[in-house]
C-alpha cells in the first residue's frame, strides 16, 4: 500500500493502527500485508491476534534455540536468554526454501524484526486490557513444508526488544524458514489457507483497487478472508464477540527480528499496570530540545528528541533534518544518538545552519521532520516545529527595536547600516546602541485645523518614544500644545494628538520631544485656519432631498476631509467627491416638512454656520399631467410635464427603462430570452414652476417590440408615466422621408413660387404632430401645413432663402438645402432652386449685358455725385426748416397746454358747482379704517361670524373676553409680538395682518395702544442703531411698522376730512377728466393723456368728441328717465362709453348702489323701431388675419347727438364658430384650424406684431406717419401737456399737506418729538438720519398711501390709467421728502424729468415743514392722551373686535408652545401667572388640553 494513503507526518503509526491490518517495513518505508520485509525490521499491525497484549519493556524477547522444532511448544515460566549461534550448527535456511514472511494469522520468520507499538496509541483500542489473559496449550499449526510448527499464535507473547538484544542479533543472519502462506486458526491440520491477501505474492489485484472495490468503500474482514471466516476475525476482535476469556483486548503490533527464534514468557509473569505506560514501537521524533526560537542570519544547531530511532543506526544510509521553509525544504545533516537500554529515548543533533526567510513577518513557524536514507520520512509528532524570527521586521528604528519582546534578544546595531538584529548577529566591528537618537517626523496629517482646536493630528515618524509616557505633554503643533491620545499611540512610529485652541490664525512646525533624546521638528508647517461659510446655492430645494448644495466660503477644507460634515438643520447633507477649498458640494437629505433651516459646516468638533441666509425646504414637486404618449426610437420628442413646484428641482431627468421582448433562437413562444433591462436618460428643462420640458432619449434601433417604463426623476423623487397618464407610453418606428428628386437626389429641386412642398415618406405621424416638425429651406422656415402617415406638406418662403451655413453663402452659386427635423432625426432632402432666380449656366448674352451694365453703372456714379452735392445744399435748407418746425412744435405744445388747462378749469368750475350740491363723497370712518388696515381686500376679513358651533359659542366668547383682558398686559403683549417675530414661518404678510388685528382689538383703548407703540418702537430703534439706523421704518418688516401706519391713519383721519380731502379730490377729478378726454386703448391700457411714460399712447389716433343723449331703461315696457348728455369719443369701445354713461346717469349715487356694468347693454335708438344692441364683439367685428378689432362707436357709425339707452343684458352675444376662414389664402385646403386663437386690438396693435399694409386716413401723410412711428419719443410732449394741466392741483395738494399755517395735527408733533427723543437717547446727532426717520414714518407710511389710493378716503372707482398718474405724483412727493440729490441726465426716467424743476421747490417746503414742527411747543403726554381718548369715543364703530381676537388666537395656537416657553422663562411673567391665564384661554376657546 502507498505510504501517502496515511498521515504524512506519521506514516508508520497510521499504517499499523489502520483497520486493514497492515504491517510497516521500517527501512523501506512501506506499508504492506506481507509477513516480512525484504530488509530491516518490521512493525506488525495492531490488528494482529498473535499478541493480544503488549509485554512490558522489561520482558526481553528470547530467541529460539537452533534445534529442530518440536510439534508443540509449552511456555516456560522463565524467559530464555539470547544465545549466540555456533558456527557448527545447521544452516539457518534450508536448501531450496525461500525466506519465510510473517503471516498475520500464522507463524513467521524473516530477515528483519517485527515491531509492536503500544495499544494506547492505537486508534482501534476501545476496551481495557484483561487482568490475566490465559494461555491455550496444545494447539498445533500444521506446516505444508514438513517442518514442525512453531508455537501457536495464542501462546506467542511479544514485547519491545532491548536495543542490546537487537544489537546481539545481526539482521544479516538468516533465520529459520516459516510458512509462506496464511493459516487460519480454526482450520484442521493439514489444510492450507484458502485466501491470499492482496499485495502478497500470487495476488493479481493491486492493493488499492482491491481495498476500494471500485465503489470507494473499504472491504469487510470476511471479504479479506475470501468468505471463510476465521475463528478470530477482525470484526470479532473489535466487537468483543466470542470467547471473552481468550480474546478480550485489542490486538497489538509485534516487533520481530528475523534472525532470532522467539519463545515467549507466560502472561503470568507480567503486571497489567505496566501496559499503558509504554510508548509507540514506531520510530518517532517527538519534541525539540531547548528553545524553539531561532534567529535568522545566525548559525544555530537544532536538537530533537525521539523514540526507537536506534532502528536507523545500523541502516545503510544517513539521516538529515528537514525544515519546511516557505514552500521549500531545507535539509541539514543529522546525527542520531540513543540512550542505552532499557531507555528508548534517542537524541538527534541537526548540524549548525544559518536560516532566513522572505516573508515580512516578525516570526515564522517552520515545520520540522527527520528524513532517512535521503527520501524516507520518519514519524514525527503533530505540529513539530521551530520558530524563526527576524528582529528587523516591525522594528525599523532604535526605539521599536528596544521594545521588542525580551526572548528575541534584539539589539540596535550601529554601523554602516544601522539595523535591528539578534545580539549574536551584531558583529565585532559594530556596536550595540544603548541610547536611541532624537525623534524624526516623516509626515503630519492633516496640515490644517480650525483655530478652535479639537483636530486629531496623526504624526508618523521614527524614534517617537518607547512608551506613551515619553511623549505625553511633549507635542506642540504650531507652538500650541497638542494632547496625545494614549489609545492611538504606536510605539516609536506614530501618535495621534488633539490640537488645542490657538485663538487666531497661525502657522508653524510640529515638534515632538522625547526626554533625554532631544526633539524632532517636521519639515511641513501646520496652519491654524478660520474657515468661513459665505453663501449657498441654491437656497431652496424640495423636502424630499436630493438637491446638490454648493457652499461658498474660504478655507473650507480645514482639518481632515473625513471630519468635515455639512448639516442642514439637523439633517446631514452628504458630501460629494468633488471638493475645493472655496467650495463644498453636498446632497441634501429628506426633511419631513417645509421649513427654512440653518446650514452648518462641522470641522470635527468645530462648527461654522451660514450667517446670512438659510436653506429653505419647499413643498415637494408634484406632477399632474404628462404628454404626449409616443416617441420615435430616435427620440428627441418634447414631453410636457405639468404640475406644481417644479422649479425647485435642480436636475430633472427623464429615464426610459427598456426590457426587449426578443425570443431566443429555437425557443417556443412561451420561452422568452432573459435580457438585462437597459436604462436611457436625458436632462429636462425647467420652464416654470408648473412646466418641465423633457426630450425623450433615443433607443437602439435593433430592439423589436420593446416594453418601456418611462419615469421622471425629480432629484430624489420618481414619477411613473403610467401613473400619470391613462395611455401607456410607447416607442414607434422611425419615420423615413424621400428626397425631393427621388430619381437624382444630387440635382437641385426646381420650385415654382406660390406652390407648396410635398414630401413622401413612411410613419410620419406615428409619434409627432405637425407643430413639432421643423422644416427649413436654408435660413427660411417652411411652415408645415399638413402631416399624414405618408405625406408632409409645407409652405416655403416667398423668396429663395440664403444657405444656412455662412461658408456656403460666400459661394455665388450656393443653393439652400431643404431639411426636415423630426425630434432627433434630421433629414437632408436636397437643394432647392426657385424658378426666376439666377440660372446655373451664365449665357453669353448675359455676359454682354453685364458689360453694358457696368458702363452704365460708372455713368450713374458720376451722376449720383453731382446729385449728392445738390442734395447736400437741399439738406441744409431742410435743416433750417426743421428748426422752424421744432419751434412751431414748442409753440403749439405751449398753446395746447393753455387750451387744455382752460378747458380743465372750466370743467373744474362745473365740478365745484356740483360739489356744492352733493359734496365730496367721503367714506365713513369704519370703511376708511378697514380699507387702510386690510388693503387688497374687497371688504374687511372681519365681516364674518366666529365659525364655532352654537353649543360652544358662549364658552368661546368668554375665552375671547379673557384674551382681550390678557392683551391689556403690556408684558404679555410685547412678549407675544417678539415671540411671533422670532419665528421663521412668521412672514411679512403675517406681521402686517397681526398688527391690523391688534389695532382693531385695541381700538377702544388708544392710550394703551400708543404706549405699546412707544415700547415696540424703542426696541426697533435699538436694533436698527446697532446695524444701519438710516434703514429704520423703510419697509413693513415688523409688527411695529404696520402698527405705526395704522396709528397714523387713525390720528389723521379728521385732518384728512377737514383739510386734505378737498384738494385731493379735486386732483382726482382733474386726472379723470383729462384721461377720459383723450383716447384710451382698452387692450393695452395706454392713454393719450397721462403722466406715466409706460402708459403713454405713442400713436396719433384720429378721434372726435361726441355728445350722446343717454337714458336708463328701468325695465321692459316701463317708462324711461330723462336723457342726460354724456361726452364720449367716437374711438371709445362700447364698454368705455358704457362706463362714462354710468358715471353721468348715477352722479351722486354711492358705488355700492350702482348696477354692475356687466349686467347692462348699450342700445342705440334711432327712430321708433330702430333699436340696435352695441357690444365690443359681434359678427360685424373687423378681422385682419389673426387680429380682431374691438368694436367702437365709430365702427357702428354712431352720430353726434344720438340717443342711447342702458338696458338689462338679456342674451349673451357670442362669436359664431368657424370664423377663422379668410378668403385669399394661398392654400386654404392645406390650412388646419389655428390653435392660437384670434387676438384683439383696439387703437394700436402691440409693437412686436407687424401690421399688414392697408389704406387708412390719418392726420399725417404716409411719409410723415412712418417718421412718427420711427421716433415715438415725439409724443412725450403729451406728458408735458398733462403735467402743465394738473400742475395747479398738485401744488394745492402739497401745500395743504406741508403747510404749518394751520395747526399741525397733534399726533404728528407728538411722534416727531418721540423720534427726536429716541435719537438723543441713542446718541444720534446726524440730522439726516432723523430726517429719514420722519420721512419714513409720516410721508412714506401715510401720505404716499393716501395719494396712491384715493379710494381709501372717497367713494370712487379708479382705473389703471389713473393709478399710473397717481403713482407719478406720489413718487414726486416722496422724492421731495428725501435728502438725496437726483442727478438727472439723458438716461434718467421720464417721470423724474417731468418734475425735475419742481422737486427742489417741494424739498424746501418739506424742510420748512419739519423745522416748523420742531420749533412748536412740545406735545405733552396728557394732551396726547386726551386727544386719543376723544378719538376712542368718536371713532367707536365696531370694526369686528371679537373676530379679530379670534384671528389673533389662531396665531397664539400656531405658536402656542413658543409663547408659553417665553412666558415661563420670564420671572415677572411667572409672578403675574401670564402663562396660566393663556392656558385658561386655550382651554376655553379651543377646548385645548393643558397642564391645568
Amino acid at each position: 500500500m502507498a505510504v501517502t494513503e496515511f498521515s504524512p507526518s506519521a506514516p508508520c503509526r497510521s499504517c499499523v493502527s489502520s483497520r486493514w491490518g497492515c504491517n510497516w517495513c521500517v527501512w523501506q518505508q512501506l506499508c504492506t500485508h506481507k509477513a516480512s520485509c525484504d530488509a530491516g525490521p518490521m512493525v506488525a499491525s495492531q490488528q494482529s491476534p498473535l499478541l493480544p497484549l503488549i509485554p512490558p519493556a522489561r520482558d526481553i524477547l528470547t530467541p529460539f534455540p537452533p534445534t529442530v522444532p518440536k510439534a508443540t511448544v509449552t511456555p516456560t515460566p522463565n524467559s530464555f536468554p539470547v544465545e549466540p549461534r555456533a558456527p557448527s550448527t545447521a544452516p539457518d535456511v534450508l536448501p531450496g526454501a525461500e525466506p519465510s514472511r510473517l503471516s498475520l494469522w500464522g507463524p513467521w520468520s524473516g530477515p528483519g524484526p517485527i515491531l509492536s507499538p503500544t495499544s494506547t496509541e492505537s486508534p482501534l483500542h476501545e476496551k481495557p486490557l484483561p487482568p490475566d489473559p490465559p494461555t491455550i496449550p496444545g494447539i498445533t499449526v500444521p506446516t505444508p513444508t514438513g517442518l514442525e510448527p512453531l508455537t501457536t499464535p495464542e501462546d506467542l507473547l511479544a514485547s519491545y526488544p532491548f536495543p542490546s538484544d537487537a544489537a546481539a542479533v545481526s539482521p544479516a543472519e538468516p533465520g529459520p524458514e516459516a510458512l509462506p502462506s496464511m493459516v487460519a486458526l480454526d482450520q484442521p491440520p493439514g489444510t492450507a489457507p484458502g485466501t491470499t491477501f492482496p499485495g502478497a505474492p500470487g495476488s493479481m489485484k493491486p492493493v488499492l483497487d482491491w481495498l476500494t472495490k471500485g465503489g470507494g468503500e473499504l472491504p469487510e474482514a470476511d471479504e479479506w478472508m475470501g468468505g471463510d471466516t476465521p475463528a478470530f476475525s477482525t470484526s470479532t476482535l473489535l466487537s468483543g464477540d466470542g470467547d471473552s476469556a481468550e480474546h478480550e483486548g485489542p490486538p497489538a503490533p509485534l516487533i520481530l527480528l528475523s534472525s532470532l527464534d522467539y519463545q515467549y514468557d507466560t502472561p503470568g509473569l507480567w503486571e497489567l499496570g505496566e501496559v499503558n505506560q509504554r510508548v509507540s514501537s514506531c520510530p518517532c521524533v517527538e519534541t525539540v530540545q531547548g528553545s524553539l526560537l531561532i534567529p535568522v542570519h545566525v548559525e544555530r544547531e537544532v536538537q530533537l528528541r525521539g523514540r526507537n530511532l536506534w532502528l536507523f543506526q545500523d541502516g545503510p544510509r544517513s539521516s538529515e533534518c528537514v525544515l519546511e521553509l516557505e514552500g521549500l525544504q531545507v535539509a541539514v545533516e543529522a546525527q542520531v544518538e540513543c540512550e542505552p537500554p532499557p531507555d528508548t529515548w534517542c537524541h538527534v543533533r541537526c548540524q549548525q545552519h544559518q536560516f532566513s526567510y522572505e516573508a515580512l513577518k516578525p516570526e515564522l513557524q517552520v515545520g520540522l521532520f527527520l528524513r532517512w536514507a535521503g527520501g524516507l520520512r520518519v514519524d514525527s509528532a503533530d505540529g513539530l516545529h521551530v520558530v524563526l524570527y527576524d528582529c528587523s521586521v516591525g522594528h525599523g528604528d532604535c526605539s521599536r527595536c528596544q521594545t521588542a519582546m525580551p526572548q528575541y534578544d534584539c539589539v540596535w546595531c550601529d554601523g554602516d547600516l544601522p539595523r535591528c538584529v539578534a545580539r549574536e548577529a551584531c558583529n565585532e566591528a559594530e556596536t550595540v546602541a544603548t541610547q536611541c537618537p532624537a525623534p524624526l517626523i516623516h509626515s503630519v496629517e492633516p496640515l490644517t485645523g480650525p483655530i478652535d482646536g479639537g483636530t486629531r493630528v496623526t504624526i508618523r515618524g521614527s524614534n517617537l518614544g518607547q512608551h506613551v509616557q515619553d511623549v505625553l505633554d511633549m507635542v506642540r503643533v504650531a507652538g500650541v500644545p497638542c494632547a496625545v491620545d494614549a489609545g492611538e499611540y504606536d510605539v516609536s512610529s506614530s501618535l495621534v494628538c488633539i490640537t488645542g485652541a490657538s485663538g487666531e490664525e497661525v502657522t508653524g512646525t510640529v515638534a515632538v520631544e522625547v526626554p533625554g533624546r532631544g526633539h524632532g521638528v517636521s519639515e511641513f508647517n501646520f496652519a491654524y485656519q478660520d474657515p468661513k461659510v459665505h453663501s449657498i446655492s441654491p437656497a431652496h430645494g424640495p423636502r424630499a432631498g436630493g438637491t446638490r448644495l454648493t457652499l461658498h466660503g474660504s478655507k473650507l477644507l480645514t482639518g481632515r476631509l473625513e471630519d468635515i460634515r455639512v448639516v442642514v438643520g439637523d439633517q446631514p447633507c452628504h458630501l460629494l467627491l468633488e471638493q475645493q477649498s472655496e467650495q463644498l458640494h453636498c446632497e441634501t437629505g429628506p426633511y419631513p416638512v417645509p421649513a427654512e433651516l440653518p446650514v452648518t459646516v462641522l470641522f470635527g468638533a468645530t462648527e461654522r454656520r451660514l450667517q446670512h441666509g438659510q436653506f429653505k425646504y419647499t413643498p415637494d414637486p408634484n406632477v399632474t399631467t404628462v404628454g404626449p404618449t409616443k416617441s420615435f426610437f430616435s427620440g428627441g420628442r418634447e414631453i410636457w410635464v405639468r404640475g406644481q413646484n417644479l422649479d425647485v428641482v435642480q436636475m430633472p431627468r427623464i429615464r426610459v427603462t427598456v426590457v426587449p421582448r426578443v425570443l431566443q433562437h429555437g425557443q417556443g413562444l412561451g420561452q422568452k430570452h432573459h435580457m438585462v433591462p437597459e436604462k436611457f436618460e436625458e436632462p429636462c428643462l425647467v420652464n416654470s414652476s408648473h412646466l418641465l420640458m423633457c426630450r425623450t432619449p433615443a433607443l437602439p434601433g435593433a430592439l423589436q417590440d420593446p416594453r418601456v417604463q418611462v419615469e421622471f426623476i425629480l432629484d430624489n423623487m420618481v414619477f411613473d408615466f403610467a401613473a400619470l397618464s391613462p395611455t401607456p407610453f410607447s416607442y414607434e418606428a422611425d419615420p423615413t422621408l424621400r428626397s425631393l428628386n427621388p430619381e437624382d437626389p444630387t440635382t437641385p429641386f426646381r420650385h415654382k413660387p406660390g406652390s407648396v412642398f410635398s414630401v413622401e415618406g413612411e410613419n410620419l405621424d406615428l409619434a409627432i404632430s405637425k407643430e413639432e416638425v421643423v422644416a427649413m429651406i436654408g435660413d427660411g422656415p417652411c411652415v408645415v401645413k399638413t402631416l399624414t402617415r405618408h405625406h408632409l406638406y409645407c409652405e416655403p418662403p416667398v423668396e429663395q432663402p440664403l444657405p444656412h451655413h455662412h461658408a456656403l453663402r460666400e459661394a455665388p452659386d450656393a443653393l439652400p438645402e431643404f431639411t426636415v427635423q423630426m425630434g432627433n432625426l434630421r433629414f437632408s432632402l436636397g437643394h432647392v432652386q426657385y424658378d426666376g432666380e439666377s440660372p446655373v449656366a451664365f449665357p453669353v448674352a448675359a455676359q454682354v449685358g453685364l458689360g453694358v451694365g457696368t458702363s452704365l453703372l460708372a455713368l450713374g456714379v458720376i451722376i449720383i455725385v453731382l446729385i449728392y452735392r445738390r442734395k447736400s445744399k437741399q439738406a441744409l435748407r431742410d435743416y433750417k426748416k426743421v428748426q422752424i418746425q421744432l419751434e412751431n412744435l414748442e409753440s403749439s405744445v405751449r398753446d395746447r397746454c393753455k387750451k387744455e388747462f382752460t378747458d380743465l378749469m372750466t370743467e373744474m368750475t362745473d365740478l365745484t358747482s356740483d360739489l356744492l350740491g352733493s359734496g365730496i363723497p367721503f367714506l365713513d370712518y369704519k370703511v376708511y379704517a378697514e380699507r387702510v388696515f386690510f388693503p387688497g381686500h374687497q371688504e374687511s376679513p372681519l365681516h364674518r361670524d366666529l365659525g364655532v358651533p352654537d353649543s360652544r359659542r358662549p364658552t368661546v366668547e368668554q375665552g375671547l373676553g379673557q384674551l382681550s383682558n390678557l392683551l391689556n398686559s403690556k408684558l404679555f403683549l410685547t412678549k407675544f409680538i417678539h415671540t411671533l417675530e422670532s419665528q421663521r414661518t412668521f412672514s411679512a404678510r403675517d406681521r402686517a395682518y397681526v398688527a391690523s388685528l391688534l389695532t382693531v382689538a385695541l381700538h377702544g383703548k388708544l392710550e394703551y395702544f400708543t404706549d405699546i407703540l412707544r415700547t415696540l418702537l424703542g426696541d426697533l430703534v435699538a436694533q436698527c442703531v446697532a446695524k444701519n439706523p438710516k434703514l429704520m421704518l423703510r419697509r413693513t418688516e415688523t409688527v411695529v411698522e404696520k402698527l405705526l401706519t395704522n396709528w397714523m391713519s387713525i390720528c389723521l383721519y379728521t385732518f384728512v376730512r377737514d383739510s386734505v380731502g378737498e384738494p385731493l379730490y379735486m386732483l382726482f377729478r382733474g386726472i379723470k377728466h383729462q384721461v377720459d378726454k383723450g383716447p384710451v386703448d382698452s387692450v393695452t391700457g395706454k392713454a393719450k393723456y397721462t403722466l406715466n411714460d409706460n402708459r403713454l399712447l405713442r400713436e396719433d389716433v384720429e378721434y372726435r368728441p361726441l355728445t350722446l343723449n343717454a337714458l336708463l331703461a328701468v325695465g321692459p315696457g316701463a317708462g324711461e328717465a330723462q336723457c342726460v348728455p354724456v361726452k364720449v369719443l367716437d374711438c371709445d369701445t362700447i364698454s368705455q362709453a358704457k362706463e362714462k354713461m354710468l358715471d353721468q346717469l348715477y352722479k351722486g349715487v354711492p358705488l355700492a348702489q350702482r348696477p354692475d356694468s356687466r349686467t347692462l347693454d348699450v342700445e342705440w335708438r334711432s327712430g321708433v323701431a330702430g333699436h340696435l344692441i352695441l357690444s365690443d364683439e359681434d359678427v360685424t367685428s373687423e378681422l385682419q388675419g389673426l387680429w380682431r378689432r374691438v368694436n367702437t362707436l365709430q365702427h357702428y357709425k354712431v352720430p353726434d347727438g344720438a340717443t342711447v339707452a342702458l338696458v338689462p343684458c338679456l342674451t349673451k352675444h357670442i362669436l359664431r364658430e368657424n370664423q377663422d376662414y379668410v378668403p385669399g389664402e394661398r392654400t386654404p385646403m392645406l390650412e388646419d384650424v389655428d390653435e392660437g386663437g384670434v387676438r384683439p386690438w383696439h387703437l394700436v396693435k402691440p409693437s412686436d406684431e407687424p401690421e399688414p399694409p392697408r389704406p387708412r386716413r390719418g392726420s399725417l401723410r404716409g411719409g410723415e406717419r412712418e417718421r412718427a412711428k420711427a421716433i415715438p419719443e415725439i409724443y412725450l410732449t403729451r406728458l408735458l401737456s398733462m403735467k402743465g394741466t394738473l400742475q395747479k392741483f398738485v401744488d394745492d395738494l402739497f401745500q395743504v399737506i406741508l403747510s404749518t399755517s394751520r395747526p399741525v395735527p397733534l399726533a404728528v408733533k407728538y411722534f416727531f418729538d418721540l423720534l427726536d427723543e429716541q435719537a438723543q437717547q441713542h446718541g444720534i446727532s446726524d440730522q439726516d438720519t432723523i430726517h429719514i426717520w420722519k420721512t419714513n414714518s409720516l410721508p412714506l407710511r401715510f401720505w404716499i398711501n393716501i395719494i396712491k389710493n384715493p379710494q381709501f378716503v372717497f367713494d370712487v372707482q379708479t382705473s389703471d390709467n389713473m393709478d399710473a398718474v397717481l403713482l407719478v405724483i406720489a413718487q414726486t412727493f416722496m422724492d421731495a421728502c428725501t435728502l438725496a440729490d437726483h442727478k438727472l441726465g439723458r438716461d434718467s426716467p421720464i417721470n423724474k424729468l417731468l418734475y425735475a424743476r419742481d422737486i427742489p421747490r417741494y424739498k424746501q417746503m418739506v424742510e420748512r415743514y419739519y423745522a416748523d414742527i420742531r420749533q412748536t411747543v412740545p406735545a405733552s403726554d396728557q394732551e396726547m392722551n386726551s386727544v386719543l381718548a376723544e378719538l376712542s369715543r368718536n371713532c367707536s364703530a365696531d370694526l369686528g373686535a371679537r373676530v379679530a381676537l379670534h384671528e389673533l388666537y389662531k396665531y397664539i395656537n400656531k405658536y402656542y408652545d413658543q409663547i408659553i416657553t417665553a412666558l415661563e422663562e420670564d420671572g415677572t411673567a411667572q409672578k403675574m401667572q401670564l402663562g396660566y391665564r393663556l392656558q385658561q384661554i386655550a382651554a376655553a376657546v379651543e377646548n385645548k388640553v393643558t397642564d391645568l
